[in-house]
């Protein structure tokens, strides 16, 4: 199960894998960022920009086990999470913009599974907040068109083009140790008027 840098290392991830493909020349000058709100009032000149936007309890995996370690302790339940983003391709022209949209969305579409050795490798460095068996999916999620334009609040007056995708299957991982009481041994049931001993 991930840690709580899972978070961070997934946007990482996705845009390290656009970056690292990106076709050359045609997108030379291409920048690959995360974003926050205050980004989109200058936003880049040409590059795919990705903004976290909402995370909701993931709808596919709830009630996990929790972990157990070595030493037998086990640990509360992981929280079990999926991240909607905001995909928006950035270009001086209209025709570039679409160019480099069409391409991203193929590139994640041929790529919707992301291992963790990827996750990890692009993730913050010094850290490894996926075990090697753990992966994350990623789906191309549009919205309804006012779910759209309240997401886009973020960037009035310059709406643009974008694409909404969601990761699924994200389980962050428990520090906190459930405590263990020993098995009840013996009842001792007692009957009897109320107020007797």
């Amino acid at each position: 199960m991930a840690t709580y840098a899972a978070i961070p290392a997934i946007g990482q991830a996705l845009l390290g894998l656009l970056k690292q493909s990106c076709p050359k020349p045609e997108f030379a000058n291409a920048s690959f960022e995360l974003y926050q709100a205050n980004n989109f009032k200058k936003p880049m000149e040409e590059g795919i920009s990705l903004f976290l936007y909402r995370v909701t309890p993931s709808t596919a995996r709830r009630n996990l086990p929790g972990r157990v370690d070595a030493k037998g302790r086990r640990f509360r339940r992981p929280l079990a999470l999926d991240l909607h983003y905001l995909l928006t391709p950035w270009a001086r022209t209209a025709a570039q913009q679409h160019k480099l949209l069409g391409w991203a969305l193929r590139f994640l579409e041929d790529n919707s599974s992301i291992p963790a050795n990827v996750l990890n490798h692009f993730g913050l460095q010094g850290t490894d907040p996926f075990l090697p068996d753990e992966s994350v999916t990623l789906v191309f999620d549009p919205l309804g068109i006012q779910d759209f334009l309240n997401v886009w609040e973020v960037g009035k007056p310059n709406l643009q083009v974008s694409a909404t995708y969601l990761v699924r299957l994200i389980a962050i991982d428990s520090t906190v140790v459930e405590e263990e009481h020993p098995p009840v041994g013996e009842r001792d049931v007692r009957q009897g008027r109320p107020g007797e001993s």
